[in-house]
């Protein structure tokens, strides 16, 4: 069984930066695509952003483009989601998320618990 926990939540100003890191465990395989997802209070989950497992391949939601970079670390089943110029917008409870393929990463199985973003004014 595949285990995700993020960490890294915290309350920032408007213009600031956080680092979200991720890890995923206990699984069979070396990598996972990964991914994170974020929902603000009252609305539905969103993607944020996706990496495949040799991390060649990476994706954006639009609103974050240009001001988040996903990127693998070391271990490998570690990713990072550097949020700078971070906006009220922003705030919301950010979820890592990995599965087996980057295909997968548009419904992946495996979540974190979750870590709160608070983005003041």
């Amino acid at each position: 069984q595949v285990q995700v926990a993020e960490s890294g939540g915290g309350l920032v100003h408007s213009g600031g930066s956080l680092r979200l890191p991720c890890a995923a465990s206990g699984g069979t395989l070396p990598t996972y695509a990964m991914a994170w997802f974020r929902q603000a209070p009252g609305k539905a989950r969103e993607f944020v952003a996706a990496i495949s497992r040799n991390g060649d391949i990476a994706d954006y939601v639009d609103s974050v483009k240009g001001r988040f970079t996903i990127s693998r670390g070391n271990p490998e089943n570690t990713v990072y989601l550097q949020m700078d110029s971070l906006n009220p917008e922003d705030s919301a409870d950010y979820y890592c998320a990995a599965d087996l393929t980057y295909s997968d990463m548009a419904r992946p199985r495996h979540w974190g618990s979750g870590t709160r973003v608070t983005v003041s004014f």
